[in-house]
């Protein structure tokens, strides 16, 4: 192959779209806001036909600035988004659940004994959080019509016609095997799902389909789950290394190799990719709020986006004694108590904008702390380094306090778009065989290096004061 690919990013928040050279880079850009409705009661969802038709929109705009023929397309997905649609027709039969939904809390109540069991078959947590809930849910409250899927599989079928998911999408659902990566009968019973028709479960990289959606037509090479993709990317293909993606949420995943992990430490372990009917495994934590987070921040009217955080936490030298758990859609691993909400404490008639906005940079730079010190009890050894990537990896007090509490290097990726890359590489090795994967990855080097500025003893106290916060939340009663 020597044309261009086209990398598709469907996210929470909107759909990126690359197109990229192997030798030039990215020739083409283009991106379409999704909005979700955040409703009373933990309530998060958003149209299906707007999903789509942000992934035409960034998609078309992206080939139209390239100019070039594309020779395959890949797309990367939000992984724990699910809805119901007409496997004739193609049309949604409801809304699109997304992954911050809880309203799927009490399926997982009624499972609380099977928790463990179903931890072990497919190495995760019983939380809404995951496909499996929320697929029930919709069953159960919503339509017994068509399929209950992941959005991919909807997607990639409005594309092409076909009917399948990815592996690691699928090892979001609380339904696959993770040793065998194919769909457990045991956990479909467990959910009352086991008349469902599911998707084909198939590699990151292969033929797929084909589409016509974006001008000629173009075969879909490359699927995966959007967090496995910017793994990918980050060339962290091999146990040792880690990467936090700070999205609408913050993810961090370790390589695991070709066995998966079931630790005791709170994380996921979860299907990296399959590649040639090969698994590769990681390990998975979540934070449920990042830019989320700071989207609340600005809608208070204290700071008016993203890009004022380092301006405004400058005026202040340090978070003034508040300290915030930004925990605004629950707390997710290692504690698992989605139905908790934030705190903000030390208030003071002193108080100040940048205090609110320091604090809460801590508070997220203590989650992602938690996430790293977990994978490492998990993996028996540290992290030597973190690389980072996502839109707020732009703020340098962000990444300098994740740095000064982490107490190892934080390297920021020069890939600002570390997911569309990732989806874009496995395109190309799935439309080239012969391609390996070192040769099909971006090359990787980071834009900055953050050391830690402060002593390992400042970062233990200041760490302590989070996690206090974190104990009196969690010492509150169950929703």
């Amino acid at each position: 192959m020597t044309g261009p690919v086209l990398a598709v990013d469907q996210g929470t928040s909107g759909t990126k779209a690359l197109v990229i050279c192997p030798e030039r880079g990215v020739i083409g850009t283009g991106f379409a806001a999704v909005h979700t409705r955040r409703l009373p009661g933990g309530l998060v969802e958003t149209g299906p036909e707007e999903l789509y038709e942000s992934v035409l929109v960034a998609g078309r705009r992206a080939v139209a600035e390239a100019d070039e023929p594309i020779a395959a397309l890949g797309l990367a997905n939000q992984g724990e988004t699910v809805l119901a649609w007409d496997p004739d027709t193609g049309l949604p039969l409801s809304d699109a659940l997304v992954w911050q939904d809880r309203r799927a809390a009490g399926v997982c109540a009624e499972l609380a004994e099977h928790a463990e069991e179903l931890r072990q078959l497919t190495g995760l947590p019983l939380d809404p959080y995951f496909a499996a809930p929320k697929m029930a849910w919709i069953r159960r409250h919503l339509t017994r019509d068509g399929v209950v899927t992941t959005s991919d599989a909807w997607l990639v079928h409005r594309l092409t016609g076909t009917f399948v998911t990815d592996a690691a999408t699928a090892g979001r659902t609380q339904l696959l095997d993770l040793d065998r990566t194919a769909w457990s009968p045991r956990a479909l019973e467990l959910y009352g799902l086991s008349g469902e028709r599911l998707p084909e479960v198939v590699d990151a990289a292969g033929h797929i389909g084909t589409t016509t959606a974006f001008g000629p037509r173009i075969p879909l090479t490359g699927l995966v789950v959007d967090q496995q993709a910017a793994l990918f990317a980050q060339r962290i293909t091999a146990p040792g290394g880690a990467k936090c993606t700070y999205g609408t949420g913050a993810f961090l995943l370790a390589h695991t190799g070709e066995q998966p992990r079931r630790g005791g430490s709170g994380l996921v372990s979860c299907v990296a990719w399959r590649l040639a009917g090969r698994t590769s495994y990681c390990l998975d934590g979540q934070v449920y709020t990042a830019a989320s987070a700071v989207r609340w921040l600005t809608d208070l009217g204290v700071i008016t986006g993203a890009a004022d955080l380092d301006r405004v936490g400058a005026g202040v030298p340090d978070s003034g004694g508040v300290t915030f758990v930004p925990a605004l859609a629950g707390l997710a691993a290692p504690w698992w108590r989605g139905d908790l909400r934030g705190s903000l404490t030390g208030l003071g008639l002193d108080t100040r904008a940048g205090h609110l906005v320091r604090a809460l940079c801590e508070g997220l730079a203590a989650q992602v702390v938690e996430l790293a010190e977990a994978a490492a009890r998990d993996l028996g050894t540290p992290l030597d380094v973190l690389r980072v990537d996502g839109g707020l990896t732009r703020s340098a007090l962000l990444m300098q306090t994740q740095a000064d509490l982490l107490q190892r290097p934080v390297e920021v990726s020069a890939l600002p778009d570390a997911t569309a890359l990732g989806a874009g590489a496995l395109a190309r090795l799935g439309a080239e065989p012969g391609l390996t994967v070192p040769e099909a990855l971006p090359d990787w080097k980071p834009s900055a290096v953050y050391e830690p500025r402060v002593s390992s003893d400042e970062a233990a106290e200041r760490l302590a004061v989070f996690r206090a916060e974190v104990g009196v939340l969690l010492d509150r009663r169950p929703a």
